[in-house]
C-alpha cells in the first residue's frame, strides 16, 4: 500500500510525496535528516492530504500530477479532503 500526501510546512507552502508509511514519513520531515531538504527548513510539517494507492506506480503517477497542480487547486483539494474526513 502507497500513500500520496501533502505536507503543509510552517512557512505555509506546501510538499507531496509518496511512500508506505505516513505517520513514519511525517515524523522523519519533522525531526531527522531522512527528511525531504525542502522539509527541514521549513519545519514543523502538518500532514494535510493523504490518498491510498495499491502499488507504488499508481501513486507516482498521481504524484506527477499533482505537483503540476497550482497552490490554489491544490488548497481546494486540502479543503474537500478535510471536510470530507471531518463528516465521517
Amino acid at each position: 500500500m502507497y500513500y500520496l500526501y501533502i505536507l503543509k510546512c510552517a512557512d505555509g507552502t506546501l510538499y507531496t510525496g509518496i511512500t508506505t508509511n505516513l505517520e513514519r514519513r511525517k515524523e522523519e520531515h519533522n525531526s531527522s535528516s531522512l527528511g525531504a531538504k525542502y522539509t527541514r527548513g521549513r519545519r514543523p510539517v502538518k500532514l494535510v492530504f493523504s490518498e491510498t494507492f495499491r502499488d507504488r506506480s499508481l501513486a507516482s503517477k498521481e504524484e506527477s500530477r499533482m505537483k503540476k497542480l497550482s497552490r490554489a487547486e491544490k488548497m481546494i483539494l486540502i479543503k474537500l479532503y478535510n471536510s470530507t474526513k471531518a463528516s465521517t
